[in-house]
Order: structure tokens, then C-alpha cells, then sequence
């Protein structure tokens, strides 16, 4: 008997588990980010939450109907470098509804990044080594922080670091995930059996209008948001796809999504939506599935993203509960990777070492001259830099070529 052609078809287990496993890595390993984000620009507790639930809700509905219609292993996350921008940015702004008006404009940026493709190749020239040092400057202050929590909060910080430690060497994966379930039971006992009381399970949305009546705060989230956003998440993403043979892939239509779907659900508190990169890499490298069946682990992570949202009232109560430091902490132990690779890239080329520096401290000094904040005059300054050192030196070599 000649078996049908769906006899023939693989199990769909195995995308499934690489589905699930990448999101809940991705999600446990950054959820963090999103909350003390949030929280660092004026949110209260009840909107970080309002914005975990609905941008998980976002990535992952964005996730299956993309997939699912394309039959490419299409992940959506969160952007977070562009939540590591928030982390750092108490000093450009602590009103929430100015920090979900900036969230507005990334997401019409992306958007106009994939209708113009003039703003696309002004994106991508920007020199490597400056936006590497940007990422890198606004990741060392965050990444800092446990060593200020474990003075602080000793008891609650120390243990959480000593267990990413432990886990980094032999189960890195789930360093951070573990870490970040320390702390939450840490913050559990500290806070006491009148904590759970008080939480309600249910999920809710809170509405911010947002405000445009500070517009160079708006400038200052914006620009450094959309910078690390398509530098950190949308470059890699679409690299990520075509190094397992998904090419060329649609990014006029998932730009083009995702930045409508940030401007629109931006007002609930939900920050930048993108092409997913680390958690894509786990979902289609999946070697046990053929290559025209990994779409179903990104779908099915897209599912698990729905569900983990509706935990977040849970993640606000948690917030609420527990010193901001701690929460920051375990960002800063989740973003260490980041930071690593960010000053990697920046020092890569010999040449460009000096405006990569050059870069870096002016963005890690987080200060704010005439309302922007460090990482705008990071760029400026890398650029000029870039000008002066390489730009300019070019020029001289060139006409002695074109004599000789």
C-alpha cells in the first residue's frame, strides 16, 4: 500500500518544541527589560504591565499570521535594545505619556523604513563601529547595576548572580531564565503571604495618551530606540533568515507590519515590536525539522508568547513589590552577552577604534545637553569623528592613487 503524501510528512513535535523552547527563552530572558524600561521613564506598575501584556500579545499574533501565510519561519519580538534605551533614559525623561509618544514615532519609522528605501539605506550606512558603540554605551550603566544590588540587597541580589554564574558555564541558555525565577521567588518571601493576597491575576490594559509636548525627550528616545532597534533586531533578524536559506525575505512587508502594529498599540503602553534574532536563530535552526516545516516553530512560539502575556499582572505585581534595582539588576545580567558582543563589533575594525571609543564614552556618560541625551551626542560626535579620522584620511590616499 502506497502511503499518502500527509502519511509521508514528518512529525510536527519537534518544531513545536523548538517553538516553545525559543520563546520561552526569549521571553523569560528579557521580560525583565521591558518592565524596568518602562518603569525607568515614569511608568507605574500597572502600565509596564498593560505594556508587557499587549506587546506579547502583539509579537505574537504578528508571529503566527506571518508565518503561517508566508510558510517562513518568521519570529516577532520585542525590541530590546530599544527597552535597554529606556532603562538608562530616567534622565531624559521621567512622564510616561512622552516616553509612549517616542514609542509612536520608532514604530512610524520602521514603518517608513520599509515603504522608503532611501531612510533604509541611510539606516544601514551607518558605520558599524558607531552604532556598535552606541549598543554599548547605553548597555554599561545597566549592565553595572548587579554590582550596585549586590551591595544593596545583598540577600536578594547576590544569590541570583551566583546562580547565572553557575549556569552560564553549563546550561548558558538558561542562566538568565533561572536567574530571573530566583529573583521573583526572593521577592516573594521578602514581601511576605500578605503579597499574594493583594495580587490580581487578571489581565488588564491602561490606556496612556501620549504626549508630544516635549519633543526634543521624544527626539532623544526615538532616534537611539530606532538606531538600536534596526541595528540590534531587524539587521540581524533578516541575516539570521538567510543564513538558513530564507531568502530573499519580505522586509518591506515585515517592517511595514511591525511598525504599524508598535504605533498603534504604543498608547496601551507597548513598546517596539521587530524581526526577532536570537530567538529566531533557536526556532530555525532547528536541524530535526525540514526546512519547510520550521515556520510551525515560529508560529507555535508566537502561541507561547500569547499565553506567557497573560502572566503579566503577575510581573506588575512583582514590580511593585520589589526595590527597581533588583529588577534592573537582573537586566543587566541578561544584557551582559549583548554588551560583550556590542564592544566586540565596535573594536573590530583597527582603523575605527578611536571613534568607537570615541563614541562609546560620550553615550556612556548619559548625559543631557540641551535637552537631548547621550546617546543623540553620541552619534553626532561618532560621526564626526568619522569624518575627521577616516572620511578625511581616505581622501589624500585616494588622489595619491589616482596620481600614481
Amino acid at each position: 500500500m502506497t502511503p499518502t503524501p500527509e502519511a509521508t510528512k514528518p512529525p510536527v513535535l519537534a518544531p513545536i518544541l523548538a517553538g516553545v523552547s525559543g520563546a520561552l527563552a526569549g521571553f523569560a530572558s528579557s521580560f525583565a527589560i521591558v518592565m524596568a524600561g518602562a518603569v525607568a521613564v515614569g511608568a507605574t506598575a500597572g502600565q509596564a504591565a498593560s505594556g508587557l501584556l499587549v506587546v506579547s500579545l502583539v509579537q505574537g499574533v504578528l508571529a503566527i499570521v506571518l508565518s503561517a501565510t508566508s510558510r517562513w519561519p518568521i519570529s516577532i519580538a520585542w525590541s530590546t535594545p530599544g527597552a535597554a534605551v529606556l532603562v538608562g533614559a530616567g534622565t531624559i525623561t521621567q512622564d510616561f505619556p512622552t516616553a509612549v509618544a517616542a514609542f509612536i514615532v520608532v514604530g512610524v519609522m520602521i514603518a517608513l523604513t520599509g515603504l522608503w528605501p532611501w531612510l533604509s539605506r541611510v539606516m544601514t550606512s551607518i558605520p558599524a563601529p558607531i552604532g556598535s558603540a552606541m549598543l554599548a554605551g547605553i548597555l554599561l550603566p545597566i549592565c553595572l547595576v548587579p554590582v550596585e544590588a549586590s551591595m544593596t540587597f545583598p540577600a536578594l541580589a547576590l544569590p541570583p548572580i551566583l546562580v547565572w554564574l553557575v549556569l552560564s558555564r553549563f546550561a548558558a541558555r538558561w542562566a538568565v531564565p533561572a536567574a530571573v525565577l530566583l529573583t521573583v521567588v526572593l521577592v516573594i518571601i521578602s514581601a511576605g503571604p500578605s503579597w499574594a493576597a493583594g495580587v490580581n491575576l487578571a489581565p488588564h490594559l491602561e490606556l496612556v495618551a501620549p504626549s508630544f509636548a516635549d519633543p526634543l525627550a521624544i527626539v532623544s528616545l526615538a532616534i537611539p530606540m530606532y538606531i538600536v532597534t534596526m541595528a540590534g533586531q531587524n539587521i540581524p533578524g533578516f541575516t539570521v533568515l538567510h543564513a538558513y536559506g530564507y531568502a530573499p525575505a519580505p522586509a518591506r512587508q515585515i517592517m511595514l507590519t511591525t511598525g504599524l502594529a508598535s504605533a498603534v498599540s504604543a498608547p496601551f503602553g507597548a513598546q517596539t515590536v521587530n524581526l526577532s534574532a536570537l530567538s529566531a536563530a533557536i526556532m530555525v535552526g532547528d536541524e530535526h525539522t525540514p526546512r519547510d516545516r520550521r515556520w510551525i516553530a515560529t508560529a507555535t512560539g508566537g502561541i507561547v508568547y500569547i499565553l506567557l502575556g497573560l502572566t503579566a499582572t503577575v510581573a506588575g505585581a512583582l514590580i511593585a513589590a520589589s526595590p527597581t534595582i533588583l529588577i534592573v539588576s537582573v537586566a543587566g545580567l541578561a544584557l551582559l552577552g549583548a554588551l560583550i558582543t556590542a564592544i566586540m563589533s565596535a573594536l573590530e575594525d583597527a582603523r575605527a577604534r578611536v571613534v568607537a571609543v570615541g563614541t562609546f564614552i560620550v553615550v556612556a556618560s548619559g548625559m543631557t545637553v540641551f535637552g537631548f541625551g547621550s546617546a543623540v551626542w553620541g552619534l553626532i560626535v561618532g560621526t564626526i569623528m568619522w569624518l575627521v579620522f577616516i572620511t578625511s584620511a581616505r581622501k589624500p590616499r585616494a588622489e595619491a592613487d589616482a596620481t600614481a
